[in-house]
């Protein structure tokens, strides 16, 4: 049975009158930073010079200094840019405070196992080095805290230097709102692995691709592009929460009985052995290392293969059409600044 954990299970106490560095300020850098502070945390973050989100945390009312600086003055260190910038800013940043040893044992955390599963970050033996990772993005870990809810958490160790390091990383958890909703324990690998494969297999490239390939199928068949976006791409958030709120079974029990015959019946038409044996072709990739080299090696070359992807993509008629439309939804066009 996993082993889960609540509020009930973790101490804030033990982070009270430490100093939590949150080095980035982005999507999830912004909801633990804000979210730590109202749980009534000390909280610095830690930006390159020149960072356009520097007055945005400052008018937050969050102390900003360097991310060598604020790594110099924390006791529990929490990365949260992308993953392919981390190993640079450790080693400029990170590092030479972790060997100072001013304040005392640190802890260096991380919101997804990459750098540490796969080899960029090499911490040394004497720090604690924990993982706190919201399953969810960080304008939804912000938006839950402020609304007394909270999004779950997977929680790990890779360091225990002093033996309190998952105690502390609990304690993070219950800071950032992650405790309210339930904080799972697992490693970096599982974790990283995991992840890997649901963004790429499932949640963003599996969906994606079956999104645009609904869309191609229907606009090939003669129907207007509008109907076939609405059909395939508008409703599947309307899916997706009825999955989320009760899984498939509630899913299932909300839409008609026309809807639920066709998917037992014409799943498994689209999911096949040879989906099956490709999802399985991407997992080895993961596990193997390959997916992480030739990502690394992507971005040491200045992403050729990745900016040529993004155009392609950003060009797809789902796009132009789907722009349009939400163009006409007034309150997607508030909450979404991409479309405007």
């Amino acid at each position: 049975m996993a082993l889960m954990y609540y509020e009930k299970d973790c101490d804030l106490a033990l982070l009270k009158g430490k100093t939590l560095a949150v080095i980035g300020y982005g999507s999830q850098g912004h909801a633990h930073a804000l979210n730590a502070k109202e749980s009534g945390l000390k909280v610095i973050v830690g930006l390159y010079e020149g960072s356009k989100s520097w007055k945005k945390a400052e008018a937050a009312g969050l102390p900003v200094m360097t991310a060598g600086d604020a790594a110099e003055a924390a006791d529990f260190i929490m990365i949260l840019i992308n993953d392919e910038k981390q190993a640079a800013l450790y080693r400029e940043s990170i590092l030479p405070a972790l060997k100072s040893g001013k304040t005392g044992l640190k802890t260096l955390a991380f919101a997804h196992g990459f750098n540490i599963h796969f080899g960029q970050i090499v911490p040394p033996p004497d720090i604690n080095v924990v993982m706190i990772a919201p399953k969810g993005p960080g304008h939804t870990v912000r938006e839950q805290y402020q609304g007394g809810a909270g999004v779950p958490c997977l929680v790990a160790v890779h360091q225990d230097a002093d033996g309190n390091a998952k105690r502390l990383a609990l304690a993070y958890a219950a800071a950032i709102g992650g405790a309210r909703a339930g904080v799972l324990e697992t490693t970096f690998k599982e974790e990283t692995e995991t992840d890997l494969f649901g963004e790429q297999a499932v949640l963003c490239g599996g969906v994606s691709a079956l999104m645009k390939a609904g869309y191609e199928v229907l606009v090939e068949a003669g129907y207007q592009p509008e109907s076939a976006y609405f059909e395939v791409m508008h409703e599947m958030k309307l899916i997706i929460d009825l999955v989320n709120r009760g899984g498939l079974s509630f899913m299932r029990y909300s839409i008609s009985d026309t809807a639920e015959y066709g998917d037992y019946t014409s799943g498994p038409k689209v999911i096949t052995e040879d989906t099956r044996n490709a999802m399985r072709g991407i997992l080895k990739d993961i596990q193997t290392g390959k997916f992480a080299r030739e990502w690394i090696l992507e971005n040491q070359v200045n992403r050729p293969n990745f900016n040529r992807l993004r155009e392609i993509e950003a060009a797809h008629p789902i796009e132009k059409v789907g722009k349009e439309l939400r163009g006409m939804m007034s309150w997607i066009k508030k909450e979404n600044p991409y479309d405007k």
